[in-house]
């Protein structure tokens, strides 16, 4: 057993129904009987907030299986259930991944805004990524703030690069043993992290310069030329234009790696995670950790 729980509607918690996530299956159990999936039988999951849910704060989680036949499995009236979402879609590309009720306590301790679905979404983050690409190009004209490393930054104290022999054990002692907890569900265990999983092959031959990685959400954005005619664009430019969304099939993953890997590394940099909901100004003079720095967009 990895996770179990309730809906909070009052008539479908009369009727019995419970939720239960196994390290092989999803399971809906009600009175009126048992309806399971296979993780390794998902091919989709998707929410589908109804009007209820959007008034007292759930979500619908519909799960469809690769099997033809096979009706969808839905889990209605879902607390947390973004971060639950991107779960299953994380165990269903990875079925074999050894994972623990800690790890999954872990990747649903996270409580992000409700979105709503259809054309609507698709019109408000094109809306804010147009909004981004405004602001910081008025940033830029006006002048920037470059915010100041803290003093026990383990990379960089008061801007000052510390010795390779002391990042270097900071990397081993401290980002290592976290990365193989956090991204062992990804990388297909935590035995199959390594360096290169963030820093990307030729690593040592780069420096081990960041972003090291491609990109996981790759936003239409991209594709309008704003990096191509811009000249070299800094970690902090590319988080506040490019994270904004992710194509519709990859933002399970990126909801994972936004609300979970994000805010784990920031703590261990010592520095606030990216806050989408705040200008890039604001981010950028507080020096906060976000997707694009480990993430190459092109």
């Amino acid at each position: 057993m990895l996770w179990s729980g309730r809906p909070i509607h009052p008539l479908l918690r009369a009727r019995g129904v419970r939720y239960a996530l196994t390290d092989f299956r999803l399971i809906r159990v009600a009175r009126s009987g048992v309806a399971e999936i296979a993780l390794a039988d998902i091919a989709d999951v998707r929410l589908t907030p109804t009007l209820v849910d959007r008034l007292i704060g759930t979500s619908t989680i519909r799960v469809t299986s690769r099997r033809r036949a096979a009706p969808a499995l839905v889990l209605n009236g879902v607390r947390r259930a973004a971060s639950l979402a991107a779960l299953l879609d994380l165990l269903s590309g990875q079925p074999q991944s050894p994972i623990d009720a800690d790890a999954v306590a872990s990747a649903l301790d996270w409580s992000p805004h409700p979105r709503s679905g259809g054309a609507a979404e698709v019109v408000a983050a094109l809306a804010i990524v147009a909004i981004a690409i405004v602001a910081i190009a008025v940033s830029m004209r006006s002048g920037t703030a470059i915010g100041r490393y803290a003093p026990d930054d383990p990379i960089r104290p008061n801007g000052q690069l510390r010795r390779r022999e002391a990042i270097v054990r900071f990397m081993e002692d401290e980002v290592m043993p976290w990365a193989r907890d956090a991204l062992g569900p990804i990388a297909g265990g935590a035995d199959r992290v390594t360096c290169e999983t963030c820093h990307g092959k030729g690593a040592e031959a780069r420096g081990w310069a960041m972003p090291g990685v491609a990109a996981l959400p790759r936003p239409d954005v991209r594709d309008e030329g704003w990096e191509r005619y811009s000249g070299a664009m800094d970690a902090q430019m590319r988080n506040a234009i490019y994270g904004y969304a992710a194509e519709p099939d990859k933002q399970p993953h990126a909801a994972y790696m936004r609300n979970v890997i994000v805010p784990g590394m920031a703590r261990l940099l010592h520095r606030p995670a990216y806050d989408f909901t705040r200008t890039y100004e604001y981010n950028r003079a507080r020096l906060a950790f976000g997707c694009y720095h480990c993430h190459r967009v092109r």
